[in-house]
C-alpha cells in the first residue's frame, strides 16, 4: 500500500513568512519607505547609507560561506529564532541614532545575525515545506507574503510616523521628526523579537527533519555542489535580480524628486508597492508549477527591461501621474518576480535536498554581492546635482543588469529543458 507524506502545517509557511520580513524591517524596509526622512534624521546622504550596506554586505559574503553550512546541521527554529531576537535588539541602538561611523559598525552587525544565523535555514525550511512538486507556490508564498509583512509594517511605520507629527509634515522640524522615526523603529523592533519568540516556540521540526540534516559537511559536498552548470547560473541571475531588488529603494526618492510628492505621500507610495508582493508572488509561483520557474524569470526581467529604460528616458514627469503609476507597477512585477523564483528553481535544478543549505550559501556568496556594491553606486549616482539626471542613471543601471539577468535565465531554461528526461 502505498504510503503518503505527511505534509508540513499551513501555519509553518505563515511563520516562515513573517520571520522571513520582519528580520530585514531595520536594516532594509524602514529606511526604503522612509527614505527622504531616514536620511534628514541620520543627517546622512545616498552615498552614506549605500556605504552602510556595503558593511553589511561584506559580513553577508563572509556569513553566506558559513551560515549555508551551518543550515545543513541544525534545526531552522533555532537558528532563526536566534537571529530574530538579535536583530531586534541592534534596534534598540538603532533608536539612539548613531553618529555615522557606528551606524555603519550596527550595519555590520545586521549583516552577521540576517544572514549567518538566518537566511539558509528559512531557504531550506521553505523548500522541505514546499516538497518535490510546489516549489513555484511555496517560495511564491513566502516572498509574496513577505511583501504584504513589509507592507504592514510600512502602514504601521506610516501611521506611527503621523501620530508622533504634531505639526503638518511641511512644517515638521527634524527634531520632531528624529521624534516620531524613533517611535517607529522602537515598535518595529519589539515586533520583530515577539516574531523570534514565536518561531522558537511554535516554529517546530519540519516535515523530513531528520531526512534533512547533515552531521558534517565536507569539502566534497562543496565540491559536488559546484559542478552543476546550473549553479553557476543561479549566481548570475541572483546577482541581477537582487541589484533589481535593491533598485526599489529609490522609488520614494523618485516620487519625491520627480513627481514632487511630500515625505509622507513617498512613504505610502513605497507602502502601497509592497501590497503587490504577494499577488505578484503567488501569482508568478501558481503559474512556475505549472511550467518552469526559469521560464518566468526570463519574462520578469524582460518587463524590469522595458519599465527601466521608459524611466530612463525622462518621459515621466510630474503631470504624468498614469504613466508613472503603470510602469512603476510594471517594474515592480518585473522585480519581485525574479526575485521570488530564483530559489524555486533549485528543484528544477535537480540540487540534493540535504545540500539545499550548502547550496544556498555558495550561490548567495555571489548572488547577494549587490550589498556591497549597489549601495555606493546607486548612492553616488542618486547624489547627483541634477537629482532628475542621477535618478535616470540608476534606472539605466538597472536596465543593464536585467539584460545580464536575461541572458543567465535563458541559457538556464534551456540547459534544464534539454536535461529533463
Amino acid at each position: 500500500m502505498k504510503q503518503h507524506k505527511r505534509r508540513s502545517p499551513a501555519y509553518i509557511i505563515l511563520l516562515l513568512i513573517l520571520a522571513g520580513e520582519a528580520v530585514f524591517i531595520l536594516p532594509f524596509v524602514l529606511q526604503r519607505i522612509f527614505r527622504p526622512t531616514f536620511l534628514d534624521v541620520f543627517n546622512i546622504n545616498n552615498e552614506d547609507i549605500g556605504y552602510c550596506f556595503s558593511v553589511y554586505g561584506l559580513v553577508a559574503f563572509f556569513s553566506y560561506l558559513f551560515g549555508g553550512p551551518l543550515a545543513d546541521r541544525f534545526k531552522p527554529k533555532n537558528l532563526m529564532a536566534a537571529a530574530l531576537i538579535l536583530t531586534a535588539l541592534g534596534g534598540l541602538y538603532y533608536a539612539t541614532y548613531p553618529e555615522y561611523t557606528y551606524l555603519k559598525v550596527l550595519y555590520g552587525y545586521w549583516g552577521f545575525t540576517t544572514i549567518f544565523l538566518f537566511w539558509a535555514a528559512m531557504i531550506k525550511a521553505t523548500r522541505i515545506w514546499g516538497g518535490k512538486e510546489k516549489q513555484g507556490i511555496a517560495f511564491g508564498f513566502l516572498d509574496g507574503g513577505r511583501g504584504l509583512v513589509a507592507a504592514l509594517f510600512g502602514s504601521l511605520g506610516v501611521f506611527v510616523f503621523s501620530f508622533f507629527i504634531e505639526t503638518d509634515i511641511s512644517e515638521a522640524t527634524l527634531i520632531e521628526r528624529q521624534h516620531a522615526f524613533k517611535y517607529v523603529i522602537l515598535i518595529s523592533s519589539g515586533l520583530v523579537a515577539l516574531i523570534g519568540v514565536s518561531v522558537y516556540f511554535f516554529l517546530g521540526s519540519l516535515q523530513s527533519d531528520e531526512e534533512t540534516e547533515k552531521n558534517t559537511i565536507t569539502i566534497s559536498d562543496v565540491k559536488n555542489v559546484l559542478k552543476y552548470k546550473t549553479v553557476w547560473l543561479l549566481m548570475l541571475i541572483i546577482l541581477c535580480a537582487y541589484t533589481g531588488y535593491k533598485a526599489t529603494d529609490i522609488f520614494t526618492l523618485y516620487t519625491k524628486n520627480v513627481m514632487n510628492y511630500d515625505d509622507i505621500a513617498s512613504a505610502k507610495v513605497g507602502t502601497s508597492l509592497l501590497y503587490l508582493r504577494p499577488i505578484i508572488g503567488v501569482t508568478i509561483g501558481f503559474l512556475a508549477d505549472r511550467t518552469k520557474a526559469s521560464l518566468w524569470l526570463i519574462i520578469g526581467f524582460i518587463l524590469a527591461i522595458l519599465s527601466s529604460l521608459i524611466f530612463a528616458s525622462g518621459i515621466i514627469n510630474d503631470g504624468d501621474t498614469i504613466l508613472f503609476f503603470i510602469n512603476i507597477i510594471a517594474i515592480a512585477i518585473g522585480v519581485y518576480s525574479c526575485r521570488v523564483l530564483y530559489f524555486a528553481t533549485l528543484e528544477e535544478a535537480n540540487i540534493p535536498l540535504t545540500l539545499t543549505g550548502t547550496t544556498v550559501g555558495l550561490v548567495s556568496i555571489i548572488g547577494y554581492t549587490p550589498d556591497i556594491f549597489s549601495g555606493p553606486m546607486f548612492g553616488i549616482l542618486l547624489d547627483n546635482e541634477n537629482k532628475i539626471l542621477g535618478l535616470q542613471n540608476a534606472f539605466m543601471v538597472l536596465a543593464l543588469f536585467s539584460c545580464v539577468g536575461l541572458i543567465a535565465s535563458y541559457i538556464f531554461y534551456r540547459h534544464t529543458k534539454q536535461a529533463t528526461p
